[in-house]
């Protein structure tokens, strides 16, 4: 999903389980399948675990609700601080508590939560809380599409997602390439690659790209280099960015599945 805002959607949620209690874990599992209004696509037992699952995709998990317990044994995090980790990046799933504890539904709500399942667990609960979800979903009116704010000297200067050639990190700053020049910003790759998921693609541990730019694929030996701008040839300008040995082949493989006029071999 490139477009950062949430639309209307009336499929089943996709729904990411965290508790560290089997049993219950199970049976959330089996009343959240029963619904028939949700699709279960990840059970995990504990923060870390969720965190891998909630990576921007390949890595992780298309998720659009989270249900995690706060108390998770043998786990120095809660389900809280899952929360309150994700508090600032605006395409995070709905998040429901669902655990044994009532005492903690107000900082819960405070940080964003979207709802809070008491155990035990019954059919009309887990039903009824979906249900509100769906219902808070199709409250939420479109958001225009997040936009860059970069720094130029003292100023600051703000790029549409469309206007990004690439993203780069460099000697613990980031700077991204654009076709008004090169600008300096305060997230880190990561950050960026959390607030804009697929529509950028992970070339090399240093680069994030607009593969909508990529204009020349580059091989030399065993290198591999994609240009990034406009234009082909001596009057092009863009950005030269090295493709990590361990990804060339899948970029090249990105980049084909989308063009025709060439052998496939």
């Amino acid at each position: 999903m490139n477009d950062l805002s949430r639309t209307v959607d009336t499929s089943r949620f996709r729904v990411l389980v965290v508790e560290d209690e089997w049993p219950a874990r199970n049976y959330l599992v089996e009343l959240l399948e029963a619904s028939r209004l949700a699709e279960v696509v990840g059970a995990v037992a504990s923060v870390g675990e969720a965190r891998q699952a909630l990576q921007p995709a390949p890595a992780g998990l298309e998720v659009d609700v989270v249900f995690v317990d706060i108390a998770l044994e043998g786990d120095d995090e809660t389900g809280l601080d899952l929360v309150r980790a994700s508090v600032q990046n605006p395409r995070r799933p709905m998040f429901v508590l669902a655990t044994a504890f009532k005492e903690h539904a107000i900082e819960a709500f405070e940080l964003g939560v979207d709802d809070y399942l008491l155990k035990p667990f019954t059919e009309e609960r887990v039903e009824q809380c979906i249900r509100r979800l769906a219902a808070r979903r199709r409250l939420v009116v479109p958001q225009s599409p997040l936009r860059i704010v970069a720094r130029r000297g003292r100023s600051l200067v703000f790029l549409e997602q469309n206007e990004v050639w690439a993203f780069e990190a460099a000697d613990r700053l980031t700077s991204v390439h654009t076709p008004h020049g090169t600008f300096d910003l305060d997230l880190s790759l990561s950050a960026i690659e959390a607030s804009f998921g697929r529509a950028l693609t992970r070339v090399h541990r240093n680069w994030l790209v607009n593969a909508a730019h990529i204009k020349e694929l580059e091989r030399d030996g065993g290198e591999t280099r994609i240009f990034v701008g406009v234009g082909i040839g001596p009057e092009r300008r863009g950005v030269s960015v090295p493709v990590a040995r361990e990804r060339a082949q899948a970029v090249r493989e990105m980049l084909l599945a989308s063009a025709t006029g060439l052998r496939r071999i």
